[in-house]
């Protein structure tokens, strides 16, 4: 799941752009229009506002200030389908109507839909975001709801190295020269993965001119568009020293397909499932778990936390803090030689 991005929500700088009538403001759902009979007429919210064109503006914000895609995408699948359960609310006249058609539509996710509780908190922080940016102000005044906070699953370093060489004895898929070319590329990005911390969709778009191997580096561009510095360890230095000899693609990117085209994030998570089961794992492996463990690792060796922080390409420390686990192992260590003889 997306986390929630901490850049600024002062995004629209016309807050009232979207309102259909030059008449009252984006605030006043109640503004009145004259009618034969003398009364006031109050506004549906979705006629007030242009809701799919507002959606389209924020997307396009959204996008101008650099958010990653799979965020943006997110953010399009909560607001859509907010505004279709809106379409099918009667009575919206009104802050506090509108209100309790969200509250609703709280309801509806928790018990039709049985979804987390960090999905729950995901759709009210985006919806009030994008009010915000509408220059909506009813939920203004809602709670955000409390995250369920677990650790993250992990691989010991036995399994990572297990994972990493699963396919070093096998035979069976080893008859030609592009078969093994595969495992080794394969390897290489298993190794990387762990290593250096990467995030899958840094790894598929990795540039042969971002490896520097004499200094252990690679110049990654991560989310927001930020550029950070990551080391690898040695064996991996020399996996990809013999990756590079055989590799006689002259494609900008480090690993590609027959096509020559990068990798996907698709088939990065079905090979490393294969590799899991061949290597015995069970427990469920992807990308982020490989990740997770590199930092769960270096912390346990003694890293400090800032020094992770940076690895990950992390603006906050406690995004670093909930990615990092030390197990009851360590901790029991750490415990004893701390306790006063």
């Amino acid at each position: 799941m997306e986390k929630i991005s901490n850049q600024s929500d002062n995004m629209s700088p016309y807050p009232n752009q979207h309102w259909r009538s030059s008449e009252g403001g984006p605030a006043d759902l109640e503004r009145s229009v004259a009618g034969e009979s003398g009364y006031l007429l109050r506004e549906n919210i979705l006629d007030a506002f242009d809701f799919p064109e507002m959606i389209e503006d924020y997307l396009i914000e959204l996008e101008i200030r650099n958010y990653s895609g799979n965020t943006i995408k997110t953010y399009k699948s909560i607001i859509t389908n907010f505004h279709r359960f809106l379409l099918g609310e009667k009575d919206l006249y009104d802050e506090r109507l509108v209100l309790r058609a969200f509250k609703r539509y709280i309801r509806y996710l928790k018990r039709d839909k049985d979804v987390s509780q960090n999905y729950i908190y995901l759709v009210t922080v985006v919806v009030k975001k994008f009010f915000e940016f509408g220059g909506i102000s009813v939920l203004k005044d809602v709670k955000t709801p409390k995250r369920t906070k677990s650790l993250p699953k992990s691989l010991n370093e036995d399994e990572v190295q297990r994972l990493i060489h699963a396919m070093d004895g096998d035979s069976k898929n080893s008859s030609t020269h592009h078969s093994e070319f595969l495992k080794l590329r394969n390897k290489v990005i298993l190794a990387l993965l762990y290593s250096s911390g990467l995030r899958v969709s840094e790894l598929v778009t990795l540039r042969t001119n971002s490896v520097d191997l004499r200094e252990r580096t690679l110049r990654i561009r991560g989310k927001g568009e930020k550029d950070r510095i990551v080391l690898f360890d040695d064996e991996t230095k020399e996996m990809l020293e013999g990756y590079l000899d055989k590799r006689s693609c002259d494609s900008e990117y480090l690993f590609v397909n027959r096509s020559g085209n990068h990798l996907t994030p698709r088939y990065i998570q079905m090979m490393i499932k294969d590799y899991a089961k061949a290597a015995g794992i069970q427990k469920r492996v992807t990308p982020h778990i490989l990740r997770h463990s590199f930092a769960t690792h270096l912390l346990k060796n003694g890293v400090d936390i800032r020094a992770i922080q940076q690895l990950l390409g992390h603006s906050n420390l406690s995004t670093t803090q909930i990615y990092t686990s030390v197990d009851m192992h360590t901790l029991k260590d750490v415990y004893d030689r701390a306790k006063l003889s």
